[in-house]
């Protein structure tokens, strides 16, 4: 049988350790990048534009599964040009990838799309995936996501899609910024900290990502993330005390706005909104978390 998974858009930080993870689990990678096609450390990377048919759809023929990460990053301005981007490129990777399987005489067993749980907006009420949608751009990305995942059925090959949490790992990712800032005595409050975070360790990520590829009975939306969300003001707290770092200042929201935009070049709701999301499903699967309490999983990420 076909070992093959091919990760699409897998170029970045959550697809190269889903890559990596793959590997020691015997599987076989090829990841769609709109980079030069190359091997590095046993992974074939393919030259795909992320919109249209070539010769990439070979790699689909016959694999194992395809998991979807690609989308351009929404850490950035939401002007008119980059609000644009973010919707084309993830609705035009889901429909050529839909017309890839669809064109395959051996379609992948299984196709998974990561997605975000933005979609449920900035709340602090308990979401699980049946959870009402929020209000606002990020939200309006996330539905037009998951309609177009969901828009054609692929009748040989399940689908499944991540709402994937604030995925904590080493050197890199999301974690990364709120480390350097702690380090410069800097990790403090960020605007209210009643903005929960729906952390997840990289592992337990990884981890659903090889449930949903192997467990043949697994189909739908699935939150991805983990059984104990926190407060900015918790994580913060705990970061800094996993770091021997001791008090730090508030970031009161005005300074949250002016540094987004001006220094970060980024949206502030990406600092000041959250929400309280709950991987119900996964739970209901069975599924095992091997790191569940923040503190010893940033013990595990930033001091092993």
């Amino acid at each position: 049988m076909n070992q093959t998974i091919v990760l699409a858009g897998g170029s970045g930080f959550l697809g190269k350790a889903l890559a990596t993870f793959l590997q020691q689990k015997g599987y076989t990678v090829v990841i769609l990048t709109r980079g030069l096609a190359h091997m590095n450390e046993g992974i074939r990377y393919v030259h795909w534009d992320g919109a249209t048919l070539g010769d990439w759809a070979k790699e689909i023929e016959g694999s194992k599964a395809i998991v979807n990460f690609t989308g351009k990053s929404v850490n950035c301005l939401y002007t008119k040009k980059n609000r644009e981007e973010i919707i084309r490129s993830r609705l035009d990777s889901v429909q050529v990838l839909t017309e890839a399987i669809r064109s395959c005489e051996h379609p992948p067993d299984v196709c998974i799309q990561a997605g975000s749980l933005a979609i449920f907006g900035d709340t602090r009420q308990v979401c699980t995936e049946e959870a009402p949608h929020g209000s606002g751009f990020s939200v309006e990305v996330c539905e037009k996501w998951e309609e177009a995942f969901f828009a054609r059925e692929l009748p040989q090959t399940r689908m499944v899609l991540l709402r994937i949490g604030f995925a904590l790992g080493k050197n890199g990712g999301a974690l990364e910024p709120l480390v350097k800032l702690a380090s410069y005595h800097l990790g403090g409050t960020v605007g209210s900290g009643d903005q929960y975070i729906s952390w997840l360790h990289i592992d337990d990520l990884n981890h659903m990502f090889l449930t949903a590829i192997q467990n043949e009975q697994l189909s739908g939306i699935f939150n991805a993330t983990g059984p104990q969300p926190v407060t900015n003001k918790e994580f913060m707290y705990t970061l800094r005390k996993v770091m021997n770092k001791g008090w730090a200042p508030k970031t009161p929201t005005p300074l949250v706005w002016i540094g987004a935009y001006l220094i970060m070049r980024t949206d502030p709701s990406l600092a000041l909104s959250g929400r309280n999301c709950i991987p119900q499903k996964f739970l209901d699967n069975g599924f095992t978390f091997l790191h569940s309490n923040l503190e010893t999983a940033l013990h595990d990420l930033l001091r092993s």
